[in-house]
């Protein structure tokens, strides 16, 4: 390759062949991609022949093209090409011989096509296998190349911008390569590049950087408060190079001005953490691969402008150092953004590293931590520590109705939760303890350490409660010398009266079994239950030093739940559940095991205090949800005041990444807020889509952000991810393919910096989240930024049943709980079983007992039985409750106080219990929600304790008022009785005469 030029605005690369210059152009095209592919190269006949030969050289970045077909197509009659002779295909060129059935004229050789199946939002795509079509006569004379017409290669084309590739995916060749190598005389290479240019390949040099001279210098110019993003390309030459440091100078104009080395930094070597930690990572670059360093520069807002100079250092182990010298011309303008506004300038990157929001601050609707001696007072509960530093006792003030705080007090524990540590000789000891030290005492932390012994063994422990209910323990266990025990056990004898409900465990959720037997299995991603009741329970979760959050939502197998050393104990450890006549005990138990001298093992668990706080039915009645992008005004006339934009929609396209179209969403957003509406936006960090622009610099990252994996999906991710990932949602109308990112990682506080930037300038009033992949402390700091930013935000969450197979047998109440401190409302969801009891249904669906309320999906729920937990379908999506809604507003139920069939003192009672009442009271009057499971018609008569309601019976009547597929306008007379149909229920209004 001679030259790079462009012509007639069009990039064209000149290659000498055979003597003779050659044009060969980079462009898009427009053809039905899902047949022949996304890639063809445009080549013209000159002259009437039997058949031509063309060279082409393609420079093809994916390993195996021998392996895959190519298609000729006559431009004139739109027909394939059948006799068609591959000589040569590799890498680098590939050399054909075929017929020009047309005569002279275009010819298009697809080399990429294939076949596309499977489910459309998770396909699969395989490229097709060469075929030998040819008629045997023809092929026998033309097989030979021999003074044959040779047809001209114009140039290659993608049916897009996006799928070209060039020209970062355009590769040298070896020749060119190992000139390059030798001339340098190097074992490695630095290749330094701007950030409009990512480097998109790994095993290969692109021809961009055989085409310019080498060199060791970058120059650019930037903008005041500019966030700067620009790469260097590291080629190591002869073997694996490990790196050790790199290195930035200051930045020094003329004039002695200085832009400090700590303005640098390099997003491979670290950063932050998710946590808010310090994160440190190594590099390794395999020989004859590229490895991308993405760097960042903050320009200072007062740079004076002018040349800056200086350098960054790579210092290999093992290897000599080498220094890239850095010119930065510092323009007069300012950037308010930082660049933000253009996100394929990469400025972004800096939110992987940003700690927004990570403080211990409270927020609604929790209170700061009270301490009074070992009693911690916090919303709605209080947690009584012993003097080990474990639970002595745990206390709800929460009131069974779940709407507030009352003057009763229920306690969970029978006595203290406990290590039992059991010998060979039988004997069980508990660890003792002189008492605990308080570490850190703020309003939304406390924090404490304890020392306690069990004989010769000793327990480290370290505790911390937060102000939503959060309480953990890391307990490190040690022994001055080796010793044989036959189990380690955490024990949690809870009062049995308490212990109604469970969740967890690979068990559907629903009354808790008298007796039960659980063994550590990655099969299920189950690491402890849920046990309890509507107004107080307990979620333990056993974990270790080493644990990392799975993958969820059909991906659990590719990463699944580790087993924790200390609790698994190869296989010996489990957890079992007991009811006896006073008490329920909870045991994680784990086997028999020699405490090695100078060993630690690592006991980590992690309890949520249920409920969190009492259900706000105020809010819930009044946030009518609709989960569609339509007009404003046609929602606001269903009646829908809230709205749901999804991913794929005109204002939000591409899945988790809302910033390509934010003028737009924001002109949505302000027409809503104009009409008192509220728009909330799809936004998560499970999936991210192809279209991110920074998807290159993660693929940087290793796995730190996108998940390893076998590959496979669309074909874009398979011709330019080059494997390792794996291929998620799909959206055919929109070709947004996405790809898996890890359990958590830095990506969380780009997607947290992300959503302030969304709260600010677009103006979002919250979020739909579809499943979860990030821990609760990213949700905290999630509820942190939208509530600073936007009071009135909200965020709901949506989940498939995750009790399958595919997803670990896990119930996605018990996997999300730890989120459920933070968000609004529930929508669970897809396969959930609305046939299954009130107990599955309060525990799996409703989110009750937990402080929170929802809406039904599969199917359209059941609107009988949803009532009963004040859930209807969702708008337009799964059904319309507009004629619920409407007997709503007309009962006034926003001022009503909901009292469940699950409170013992219900003042409505049908004397069954396969059908169940609930009551919404207002001083007035009352609505009565009756709901059956029976099998066939049931009869009941209607217990009610008029006295609580303040009703004269005498002056009642019960009215059904007409609710279109619903129910029919009738009257129930009190004291008789009445049949409710199987599966339905009634909706009954008590008012005075």
């Amino acid at each position: 390759m001679k030259k790079l030029a462009v012509l007639s605005g069009i990039i064209c690369l000149v290659f000498s062949w055979a003597g003779m210059a050659q044009e060969l152009n980079y462009s898009t095209g427009n053809w039905d991609s899902d047949s022949l592919g996304n890639h063809r190269i445009l080549v013209e006949v000159q002259e009437s022949a039997d058949a031509v030969y063309c060279h082409i050289p393609w420079r093809r970045k994916d390993l195996n093209p021998e392996e895959k077909e190519i298609v000729v197509i006559s431009e004139k009659s739109g027909e394939r090409v059948l006799n068609v002779i591959r000589l040569i295909i590799n890498r680098e060129y590939g050399e054909l011989v075929f017929e020009p059935v047309d005569g002279p004229g275009k010819y298009f050789l697809y080399y990429l096509p294939n076949t596309m199946s499977g489910s459309a939002y998770y396909p699969t795509v395989k490229y097709w296998l060469p075929q030998d079509l040819c008629d045997p006569s023809w092929k026998a004379i033309f097989a030979s190349k021999i003074d044959l017409q040779k047809a001209k290669v114009v140039e290659m084309q993608s049916i897009n911008e996006f799928h070209s590739f060039y020209p970062m995916e355009v590769i040298a060749t070896m020749e060119e390569t190992v000139s390059m190598i030798t001339e340098q005389g190097k074992e490695y290479l630095l290749f330094p590049e701007n950030s409009l240019h990512p480097i998109k390949m790994w095993s290969d040099l692109p021809k961009r950087w055989i085409d310019r001279p080498y060199s060791q210098k970058f120059d650019a110019e930037v903008k005041r408060n500019e966030s700067f993003a620009f790469q260097i390309g590291f080629f190591s030459v002869a073997k694996d190079v490990y790196d050790r440091d790199i290195l930035f100078s200051d930045l020094i104009d003329p004039a002695g001005n200085i832009i400090p080395s700590s303005a640098f930094s390099c997003y491979n070597k670290g950063g932050i953490d998710w946590t808010g930690e310090p994160l440190e990572k190594e590099i390794q670059v395999n020989k004859r691969n590229v490895q991308a360093l993405w760097m960042g520069l903050q320009i200072p807002r007062n740079a004076k402008p002018g040349i800056y100079s200086g350098s960054l250092t790579i210092h290999p182990q093992g290897l000599d150092s080498e220094e890239v010298n850095l010119n930065f011309l510092v323009s007069e303008e300012v950037l308010e953004d930082q660049g933000d506004g253009e996100p394929e300038k990469h400025s972004r990157l800096r939110w992987l590293d940003s700690r927004i929001a990570e403080d211990t601050e409270i927020v609604q609707p929790y209170i700061p931590i009270r301490i009074k001696g070992n009693e911690l007072h916090f919303l709605g509960r209080t947690l009584i520590l012993a003097a080990n530093g474990f639970p002595e006792q745990i206390i709800s003030s929460f009131n069974e109705e779940m709407t507030g705080v009352g003057a009763e007090k229920t306690a969970l524990l029978y006595k203290g939760m406990d290590f039992h540590v059991k010998f060979p000789d039988g004997q069980t000891i508990v660890p003792a303890s002189k008492g605990i030290k308080f570490t850190r005492k703020e309003p939304g932390l406390v924090t404490w350490t304890a020392e306690a012994k069990a004989g010769n063994i000793v327990f480290h422990v370290d505790g911390r409660l937060e102000a939503d209910g959060f309480l953990a323990y890391e307990v490190r266990v040690e022994s001055p010398l080796d010793i044989l025990v036959q189990d380690i056990a955490w024990v949690i004898p809870m009062n049995e009266s308490n212990a109604r409900y469970m969740l967890g465990l690979g068990r559907i959720g629903g009354m808790a079994p008298d007796e039960f037997k659980w063994k550590w299995d990655p099969y299920f991603n189950n690491d402890g239950p849920w046990i309890g009741e509507v107004n107080l329970g307990l979620q333990s979760s056993f974990r270790d030093e080493n644990y990392e959050r799975p993958l969820n939502t059909n991906f659990y197998h590719q990463k699944p739940l580790k087993m924790p050393d200390s609790w698994y104990n190869d296989g010996k450890g489990g957890i079992l559940l007991e009811r006896s006549e006073n008490v329920y005990e909870v045991k994680a138990y784990s086997g028999e095991r020699t405490l090695k001298k100078g060993e630690t093992l690592h006991f980590y668990m992690q309890f949520l205090i249920t409920p969190f706080h009492a259900m706000d039915t105020k809010s819930h009645w009044k946030n009518r949800y609709y989960h569609k992008y339509e007009p404003i005004d046609s929602i606001l006339a269903y009646g829908g005041n809230t709205i749901n934009v999804h991913h794929a929609t005109e204002i939000n396209p591409y899945i988790n990444y809302p910033f390509m179209t934010p003028d737009i969403m924001k002109d949505y957003i302000d027409e809503a807020h104009d009409k008192n509406a509220k728009v909330k936006i799809y936004y998560t960090v499970r999936e991210l889509t192809n279209i991110c622009p920074e998807i290159w610099a993660l693929k940087s990252l290793g796995d730190e952000v996108l998940s390893y994996g076998p590959g496979g999906g669309y074909s874009w991710l398979q011709e330019h991810l080059d494997g390792n990932y794996i291929g998620a949602w799909f959206v055919p109308d929109l070709k947004d393919a996405a790809i898996i990112n890890s359990g958590v990682s830095r990506w969380h506080n780009y997607y947290l910096e992300g959503l302030n930037w969304l709260v600010n300038n677009v103006g979002i009033d919250g979020l739909y989240i579809d499943d979860v992949a990030f821990d609760r402390s990213i949700m905290k700091r999630v509820r942190k930024i939208l509530l600073r930013g936007n009071p009135g935000a909200l965020i709901d969450l949506h989940s498939a049943n995750q009790f399958n197979q595919r997803d670990g047998f896990t119930n996605s109440s018990n996997l999300y709980l730890e989120h459920f401190a933070y968000i609004d409302r529930l929508w669970f969801g897809e396969y959930f079983d609305y046939d299954a009891s009130p107990d599955y249904w309060l525990t799996e669906v409703s989110g009750i007992p937990f402080g929170l309320m929802g809406e039904m999906l599969e199917k359209g729920g059941n609107p009988w039985r949803g009532m009963l937990y004040g859930m209807t379908s969702r708008a337009p999506w799964s059904g319309d409750p507009s004629a619920i809604w409407k007997v709503w507003d007309e009962f006034g139920i926003e001022n009503s106080e909901m009292i469940g069939y699950w409170v013992k003192d219900c003042p409505v009672k049908t004397g069954r219990p396969d059908v169940l009442a609930t009551v919404y009271k207002k001083p007035d009057k009352i609505l009565i929600a009756i709901a059956s499971w029976a099998h066939g018609p049931a009869r009941i008569e209607l217990e009610i304790d008029w006295k609580s309601m303040g009703i004269n019976p005498d002056e009642a009547e019960l009215v059904m008022p007409y609710i279109k597929d619903f129910q029919e306008e009738g009257k129930i007379n009190s004291g008789k009785s009445f049949t409710i149909p199987e599966g339905k229920g009634y909706l009954i209004e008590c008012k005075t005469k």
